[in-house]
């Protein structure tokens, strides 16, 4: 029906004087079929009837009032109606427009369609761009007035559009909803250029851009008014305005508490555990644990100072001393460096660590015990660390530094007679690491601090200059001091590829006299066994190359694969790498068997190494057979160890690896012969350094025979240097079950409230010996039993900082399996109550938060130690379904109902728990002995339920569909998986605790910040539990649904507006 029939209809209700609801019965009998009154404009065409004269038409006005309270009209067409009106010097046509904008700014609301309340939002930005040019049409009327003395009838008109604007903005769903259309707008500009939709040509929505500019200009003009009241008003309103854009952004932080468990332990964990891994994921974790838990920046440099004071005075002595030296002040302040980055400005940081050491230098116990542990004024050190990398101003630095040289006057004597002499620590390390630079540029030389010959240069040129300096790194704690310093900046694996090259370069040499001999053999000695301490100090992965497609690997890095012993790495001593060529063996045999003395002369050491396993076994048998006696087995080992050490190691290796395999009556004369190339030498040696490379060398031996000896509980005496060597070896109690052990752990670190080193270690083990599911569903049990709030907050903390030691597996576990079956197993709903539902809830977040924001990189040099088959477990938790992404593209460019997209899940997916049940099957035949999950298709379309419609995929649609992330992914499938019983758990009819857990989990989400767009767990939440969730009274909540909604996408935009305007 055209327009001009609807202005006749109108006319004629004027003409004839109708009332309002006459006039309503005579339209409807006027228009009885067609479409709806909003796209025949009748809110435009009854305002513009309205309008035409100086004053407004109070019955045709009283018509739309009519219309607006019989709901004939929707609030988005009166606004954008409203919004087309520009003649502000009528003023009874204003005034009349701004009373029709009472009746609904505060309580506007949308249950159509998702494009109709993205319509609402559309036009409650033009209604807010059409306000503001009223207010400042009036402010200027009024500065006019006030010029010519009549300011009355101006001041009435701007306080009116002041209140109204103020009316609509401080309701937080108009803000949302505005914020909406922001996004919307913007998405439209760079998206198409206004190409698409005709309907959205149609209205004249105004953009952002304008709003700012008319708030400029009303700010312009009401800067000469001397109102205070109507200024103080209009400012309230521009803030209100500048918020939106930044609304999801602004949280509380938390002032009340100054201890941070989590900081503290994930501190402690990398410190002890991980001083070799990347500082930018360590920077991305702590970065991570701040926003999670709201910590102001002060307090959080605080704990992360905290905690290493605390790491340097328990840590053990020797290397591990060395190690937390190194990681304090070498490592943390460039951590620190690159937070720096993440905050709002330089200066505030500045600012905020200067904050965190005046509250640090509060801690005088502290402190003082540092001080007298290290031997030397820790802090001092620590603020001219922080002054070189810009944390700290240098009269701020003077300013600390006084204030603790006070302090120190009242502390205990630092110095006693015996150490008085001796170099700290820290001062040696900070000396290391330029030494370390200077090593990886030059290696030739006599002294130690300055080398004239690069080691990339040809190590031929002075190889004995080169021996001296190695000489020197063997001796004392040179090498660990260098090693710790290089580990610490990142440079350790540079570090040992240098040293590779140079054991590549000695294993065989042409046409040598004994001298230059005896220096290759001693260069290839050397630089194997401080590869060997390297990677059992720092972990295998800082040797191994990247791998490169037809290089040659070096030899050094072929032994420690196949041959070299580790934690948690089984050998097969009948592998080929110790069966080498038969030739070789006999003569290594008859050398170490008929000679004096190991021959140098042409020796290849690579060969030597690698036929010493078989050379071992001939001995062996030769041995237990009666064909050699005792002292010749005394002597063949003096030969091994006497001028190579580095042999004495590759025969151990292949030993330790036969002890396995032998039975318990078998294993005396291989341990014999292990004690014998342990032990002192009968001979005498004549090559250098010897003293040196013997202490690396029985070292390695005693890590390399840790394992088995504990095995075969055969007791070892290695010499001893006075420092332990492995000092967190060994540290759970015997015969005690170790499930007893980790309550007991647990309870101690809950009851202290932090988790030391040696609880992390013990912590590990267990971790290892246990398995990831067994281990994380023990602590979640110990969780769930504690009753009081305050208990169950620590333990979240903490046990998510006892996560960290493998935190992609335990999230794995706690959100694919244990969270699953607590929540599918009504037996087990009574567990989720509050406080440890909540405490759970949370716990779950943060693991799920940490596990999807750092899985892209690479696993921990602790992780990697660990078997990593499991993951391939949950490959098959979804079975991927091909034909999705085309059903995909069909959904998204179809013209149905959008009720197919949005509508509850309820009405498809049935009953509580047995929707779930259809979409997982749950079966206790997994090794972990819990249940494997397995979807009917790939998230999210359940082929189950509608085999052959479309409907029942868009019934869990989710955002990470639409920006196609990985579904092979193990951790993308369990977070599929979760969100859709979640999911399901809203959509039944069946409420407990485990609907208030979902609740709980959902808070969670939004309180640590997360939203919904690309990169968020929430991208895996399907749109439909979006109004499933606003039931929900707590989430009932603008800001909640903005923060749970992907607005980046127009379905999530379309998703947020539908649950907001229902609001």
């Amino acid at each position: 029906m055209k327009v001009v029939n609807l202005k006749q209809a109108i006319l004629q209700a004027w003409k004839e004087r109708w009332s309002d609801y006459q006039w309503a019965i005579n339209m409807k009998k006027f228009f009885p079929k067609g479409a709806t009154w909003d796209i025949l404009n009748l809110a435009d065409a009854l305002l513009e009837q309205a309008m035409i004269g100086p004053s407004p038409n109070p019955l045709i006005l009283s018509y739309l009032k009519y219309a607006i309270s019989s709901q004939m009209v929707s609030y988005s067409s009166v606004l954008t109606a409203i919004s087309k009106f520009d003649d502000f010097s009528r003023d009874l046509c204003v005034q009349a427009l701004l009373d029709i904008m009472d009746m609904f700014c505060d309580r506007l609301s949308c249950h159509g369609k998702a494009e109709e309340c993205i319509g609402l939002c559309r036009a409650l930005l033009s209604a807010i761009h059409w306000l503001l040019r009223c207010t400042a049409a009036s402010a200027e009327r009024l500065r006019e007035g006030l010029e010519a003395g009549t300011p009355a009838a101006g001041e009435k008109q701007l306080a009116m559009c002041l209140q109204r604007l103020e009316k609509t903005l401080s309701s937080t769903k108009n803000r949302a909803l505005l914020h909406i259309a922001k996004l919307e707008e913007a998405s439209l500009h760079t998206s198409q250029g206004l190409g698409q939709g005709g309907t959205r040509a149609n209205q004249p929505t105004a953009s952002w851009t304008a709003i700012e500019h008319s708030l400029l200009k009303l700010g312009e003009i009401l800067a000469n008014l001397s109102n205070p009241q109507l200024r103080s008003q209009a400012e309230q309103c521009g803030t209100l305005i500048r918020s939106i854009p930044t609304m999801l952004s602004v949280h509380a932080e938390q002032m009340h508490k100054t201890g941070f468990p989590t900081v503290h332990a994930v501190i402690l964990l990398e410190g002890t555990m991980n001083l070799t891994g990347e500082t930018q994921s360590l920077v991305e974790q702590l970065t991570m644990v701040k926003r999670m838990q709201h910590i102001p920046t002060p307090l959080f440099v605080l704990e992360i100072w905290k905690a290493c004071f605390v790491g340097l005075i328990e840590s053990p002595e020797g290397t591990e001393e060395l190690k937390w030296t190194a990681f304090t002040f070498l490592k943390i302040p460039q951590v620190l460096v690159k937070l720096k980055k993440y905050s709002h400005g330089d200066k505030d940081f500045t600012e905020d660590v200067n904050c965190a050491f005046e509250f640090l230098l509060k801690l005088t116990p502290l402190l003082d015990k540092a001080d007298q542990r290290c031997n030397c004024d820790c802090t001092n050190f620590l603020l001219q660390e922080c002054g070189k990398q810009g944390l700290l101003s240098e009269a701020s630095v003077n300013n600390l530094m006084a204030k603790r040289k006070a302090d120190r006057e009242h502390a205990p004597q630092q110095k006693s007679g015996e150490n008085a002499n001796i170099q700290p620590n820290i001062q040696l390390i900070l000396r290391a690491e330029p030494t370390v630079t200077n090593i990886l540029k030059c290696s030739s030389g006599l002294d130690f601090l300055s080398c004239p010959q690069t080691m990339d240069a040809d190590h031929s040129k002075s190889p004995e200059g080169l021996l001296g300096v190695l000489g020197h790194m063997l001796s004392g704690k040179s090498l660990d001091l260098l090693l710790a310093a290089a580990a610490a900046t990142g440079k350790l694996k540079s570090f040992a590829r240098k040293f590779i090259n140079l054991n590549e370069f000695t294993t065989y040499g042409s046409e040598e006299s004994t001298k230059p001999a005896s220096v290759r053999a001693l260069l290839f000695d050397i630089s194997f066994l401080m590869l060997c301490h390297v990677a059992q100090t720092y972990g295998s992965e800082v040797i191994l190359s990247e791998s490169r497609t037809g290089a040659e690997v070096p030899f050094f890095e072929t032994w420690m694969q196949t041959c070299m012993p580790e934690e948690g790495k089984i050998l097969n001593p009948d592998h080929p790498c110790f069966r080498p060529d038969s030739t070789k063996v006999e003569s290594l045999v008859a050398l170490l068997n008929n000679s004096s003395e190991m021959k140098l002369v042409q020796m290849k050491w690579h060969e030597a190494c690698l036929s010493i396993s078989a050379a071992i076994l001939e001995i062996l048998n030769a041995w237990e057979n009666g064909v050699l006696a005792f002292e010749s087995i005394q002597k063949i080992t003096d030969n091994i160890k006497g001028k190579v050490c580095s042999l004495a190691v590759c025969a151990v290796a292949w030993l330790v690896a036969h002890v396995r395999m032998l039975g318990l009556d078998e294993r005396e004369k291989s341990l014999q012969m292990i004690r014998q190339l342990a032990g002192p030498l009968f001979s005498e040696n004549t090559l250098q350094f010897y003293n040196e490379r013997v202490v690396i060398m029985n070292s390695i031996l005693e890590r390399m025979c840790a394992d088995v000896l504990q095995q075969t509980a055969t007791q070892i005496k290695f010499p001893s240097t006075g420092v332990d060597t492995m000092p967190y070896w060994n540290l759970l109690p015997p015969k005690r079950p170790i499930k007893e052990v980790l309550t007991d752990i647990f309870a101690k670190v809950l009851e202290k409230g932090w988790v030391d080193s040696r609880s992390i270690h013990i912590f590990d083990t267990l971790l290892h010996m246990g398995g990831v599911y067994w281990f994380c569903n023990n602590l979640i049990k110990e969780l769930l039993k504690e009753t009081r709030k305050e208990h169950t907050l620590r333990a979240v903390e903490l046990l998510y900082s006892i996560f960290c030691l493998d935190m992609q597996q335990v999230t794995l576990v706690l959100l694919g399996h244990i969270l699953p079956g607590l929540l599918t197993d009504s037996s087990k709903w009574h567990s989720l109550m509050d406080p440890p539902g909540t405490a759970l809830a949370k716990l779950a977040v943060w693991c799920a938060l940490s596990s999807y924001s750092s899985h892209k990189g690479q696993a921990s040099t602790r992780q990697k130690k660990r078997h990593r088959e499991d993951i391939e477990d949950y490959i098959s938790l979804f079975p991927l379904d091909d034909v999705q992404p085309s059903k995909l593209m069909r959904l998204l460019s179809s013209n149905e109902d959008d009720a197919n997209i949005l509508s509850s899940p309820r009405s498809s997916l049935g009953s509580p728990c047995t929707s779930y049940l259809r979409w997982v099957k749950v079966g206790w035949g997994h090794p972990w002995g819990a249940p494997l999950l397995h979807s009917a298709a790939c998230f999210p379309a359940l082929r189950l339920l509608h085999p052959t419609a479309d409907r029942s995929m868009s019934s869990s649609l989710s955002a990470s569909q639409l920006h196609t992330v990985n579904m092979r992914d193990p951790l993308n499938r369990v977070l599929a998986n979760l969100f859709l019983l979640i999911s399901s758990i809203l959509g039944s009819r069946t409420a407990g605790p485990h609907t208030q857990f979902v609740q709980w989990f959902m808070e969670e989400c939004v309180d640590c910040l997360e939203q919904g767009g690309r990169g968020s767990v929430l991208q895996f939440m399907p749109f439909t539990t979006v109004s499933e969730l606003v039931k929900v009274s707590a989430m009932s909540s603008p800001k909640v649904v903005l923060a749970i909604t992907d607005l980046s996408l127009p379905l999530g935009r379309q998703v947020a507006a539908k649950a907001i305007a229902a609001l």
